[in-house]
């Protein structure tokens, strides 16, 4: 079935942290109004499946008709639905970007700005800087009554699966869905730019029926066109 989908909306907050399996990296959004103050935002930068690099992608200045609404949005965590659809994010329908552009990179490598940690680490510590609004598209879970694992705010409660979630392969096809991938979309209200964090696995289809599963296995040209 499709994973419980929504957007959280939020300031970043120092320090960003890896995980403690190296295959995340987690930061503590503030949510400006609402009872619960405070987000977790787990972020993939290495698959458990192979190959484990993630592709990612990372558009300095995003442009799309798809952010004119974000700013509506309010605080917090809103779920996202059919009523509400026109918030989701799909890599393969919504063309937010040519795919071709998604390039696989290491979670963590020896030397500089050469891996995921480093290149994600980098646009989030200037959103952090500029106090930059988050929008962290993906899978809500809790709230849990217990401190947050890393960084202790009660209840711990946040957000994952931030990636595209559609043409996995066993044991994540149960989570296949269309207009329900997960990114990043950061919004640096003073210069009036917008940030594009996009993440997929190497493992999962770009040709996708209506319910997210893989039709046929499918690469992407350098022109961006899916070929089978």
């Amino acid at each position: 079935m499709p994973i419980n989908y929504g957007v959280f909306k939020g300031v970043p907050l120092e320090p960003i942290k890896l995980g403690k399996d190296e295959r995340h990296l987690e930061i503590c959004a503030l949510n400006l109004k609402g009872n619960e103050k405070y987000f977790r935002t787990s972020i993939n930068i290495k698959s458990y499946g192979f190959p484990s690099e993630v592709l990612y992608y990372v558009e300095d200045n995003f442009t799309s008709p798809h952010i004119s609404s974000l700013p509506q949005l309010p605080f917090g965590y809103t779920e996202i639905n059919q009523e509400n659809r026109k918030f989701a994010l799909d890599y393969v329908r919504g063309r937010l970007f040519t795919p071709s552009l998604m390039k696989p990179l290491p979670n963590i490598e020896p030397g500089p700005d050469n891996d995921l940690n480093e290149k994600l680490s980098q646009v989030l510590n200037e959103a952090i800087k500029r106090k930059g609004i988050l929008y962290a598209f993906g899978e809500r879970w809790g709230p849990i009554d217990r401190p947050d694992e890393y960084f202790k705010f009660l209840p711990s409660n946040g957000i994952h699966n931030i990636h595209m979630n559609q043409g996995s392969v066993e044991p994540w096809r149960k989570d296949n869905g269309i207009w329900q991938d997960g990114g990043l979309l950061i919004h640096f209200e003073e210069q009036r730019r917008w940030v594009g964090i996009f993440l997929a696995f190497q493992s999962q289809s770009w040709c996708t029926d209506d319910e997210g599963h893989d039709t046929v296995y499918c690469s992407h040209n350098q022109n961006g066109n899916i070929k089978k």
